[in-house]
């Protein structure tokens, strides 16, 4: 299930999530939405 959450970033950590994103835009070479990476920094966040 998805659910439409609203958060508060510090400028550092938008900045990085954003450099990861345009790299893995260019990995895919397509599109990659910012929900995906943070999303996927959150579960490897997650698992430790």
């Amino acid at each position: 299930m998805v659910k439409r959450v609203t958060i508060m970033l510090d400028d550092d950590l938008n900045e990085k999530l954003r450099t990861k994103q345009a790299k893995k835009i260019q990995e895919v070479k397509g599109t990659y939405s910012f929900s995906s990476i943070v999303n996927e920094i959150l579960r490897k966040g997650l698992r430790s």
